[in-house]
């Protein structure tokens, strides 16, 4: 992480001597979050998890190049032991550098780093091609990728290739396409991910990951959006061998999940309102005892230029199984 950290420092200040017109500036926030299921869930009859966290890092930004650093601060509260003792827990959360080009041919641009990729609206549903399907509940997409990507923008079309490693060391991985087409208020998204790089030195399952995004909004605050998705893992290798990896998925195993989310306007009252559906079948090979059907509201209010709220109601395992969650981010401008 420091080799990174000096790579990103030494492309802001290369970038800086060369831009006509950059911006430089410290970012930060806190967080606080809860989360009470309404349901009877065998819990002693107090939060079920919640977290105070902080955020903190660096924006730089010119016409040919945008860098980022966010480190994630714990406090000891949250059991980071060494030798008996607890200690805060830091980690680097998002950091990444962004060469960009625009040339008469369209835009191009470079990222390497650690940085997000999702297609998240809500946050609780999609991203198909990144995310674990078991992965659900409150703000569940939030998802990063250590990884080096190559981006073309021209016209309506937006095209995105991602090199992406589960060990920094890219002995394991994949590659990731997308395409994104934007036609005034619609827009339509395809991805592709496969993990590619698992089996060049292990032995290992494929899983092939297609998903298609499209949205569109009649007004502001006012739009419809949803996303499906086909995986499917192979049934072709022997994974008793000794480097052999986890399949992401069981194998010879196929799932098409899909959800469906509408955006509300509230006149003012609310900075956004979500509501979204998702159905998939067999969940519960996935996750015991969990229904096909899975829901989420979610209420977002900005209360200034520096403070947010997210409360959402939503499904845990069961449908009928009701949990409620708030989350509330004061940021530094």
């Amino acid at each position: 992480k420091i080799l990174i950290t000096t790579a990103l420092v030494s492309s802001i200040c290369s970038a800086e001597e060369a831009a006509k017109e950059s911006t430089f500036k410290l970012t930060g926030n806190v967080q606080a979050q809860a989360i009470k299921s309404l349901y009877d869930n065998d819990a002693d009859n107090t939060l079920d998890n919640s977290f105070l966290r902080a955020n903190i890092g660096a924006k730089y930004n010119s016409d040919r190049l945008s860098a980022v650093i966010n480190l994630r601060i714990f406090s000891p509260a949250f059991g980071n032991t060494i030798d008996g003792k607890n200690y805060d827990k830091i980690s680097a959360d998002t950091y990444y550098a962004n060469y960009k080009w625009d040339t008469e041919y369209g835009k191009f641009n470079l990222q390497f780093g650690r940085f997000r990729t999702d297609w998240s609206v809500g946050g609780n549903f999609g991203t198909y091609v990144d995310v674990a399907l078991n992965k659900r509940g409150f703000l569940s997409r939030d998802y990063q990728h250590d990884a080096v990507a190559f981006g073309y923008e021209n016209g309506i079309s937006t095209f995105n290739a991602l090199l992406g490693t589960y060990d920094a060391k890219f002995n394991t991985g994949y590659i990731r396409f997308e395409e994104t087409l934007k036609f005034e208020d619609a827009k339509v998204s395809l991805a592709y991910r496969v993990n590619a790089l698992d089996p060049i030195q292990h032995t290992a399952q494929v899983t092939h990951r297609v998903a298609g995004r499209a949205s569109y909004y009649f007004q502001k605050n006012f739009g419809l959006y949803g996303e499906v998705a086909l995986i499917a893992t192979g049934d072709g290798e022997n994974l008793k061998a000794a480097n052999a990896i986890k399949p992401e998925y069981a194998q010879d195993s196929r799932y098409i999940p899909f959800f469906v989310g509408l955006e509300i306007p509230t006149a003012g009252f609310l900075s956004n309102l979500y509501a979204e559906l998702e159905y998939l079948s067999n969940r519960d090979e996935l996750q015991a005892g969990a229904d096909g059907i899975a829901w989420t509201v979610s209420f977002i209010k900005k209360i200034n230029d520096f403070s947010k709220i997210q409360v959402n109601v939503y499904s845990e395992k069961k449908a009928s199984d009701v949990a409620l969650a708030a989350r509330f981010t004061a940021s530094l401008k």
